[in-house]
C-alpha cells in the first residue's frame, strides 16, 4: 500500500512542504487550501497512492471534496478529535 497524509494551512506550499519515508511508500504533504489539496490528491492517485488521510482541518466537507476529486476510487479518511477536547482545539486553532 502507498499512503499519503495531507496537512492544510495557508503557510504550506505543496512543492516545498513534503517528506517521504520508507522509500517513498509513505509521504506527508502540506497544502495551502482545499483547491490545492484536490489537485495534489488527483496527482497522488495517478502516482499509485492507495490511501490518503487528511488532517482534521479538512473536516467532513473537505474529505468529501477529496473523495470527489479522486472519483471515489481510493481510500480517503480524516483525523478527528474527541469531543472532550473541543475547548483545547478551539484555543489552539482559534475556532
Amino acid at each position: 500500500m502507498k499512503f499519503a497524509y495531507l496537512i492544510m494551512d495557508k503557510i504550506f506550499d505543496s512543492k516545498k512542504d513534503r517528506a517521504f519515508i520508507h522509500n517513498g511508500v509513505s509521504q506527508i504533504i502540506g497544502v495551502s487550501d482545499i483547491e490545492e489539496a484536490c489537485k495534489i490528491a488527483k496527482q497522488l492517485q495517478n502516482e499509485g497512492i492507495n490511501c490518503i488521510e487528511l488532517c482534521g482541518g479538512f473536516r467532513e466537507e473537505g474529505a468529501r471534496k477529496i473523495i470527489e476529486a479522486t472519483e471515489n476510487k481510493i481510500a480517503v479518511g480524516f483525523v478527528i478529535h474527541l469531543e472532550e477536547q473541543n475547548d483545547i482545539y478551539a484555543k489552539l486553532f482559534g475556532k
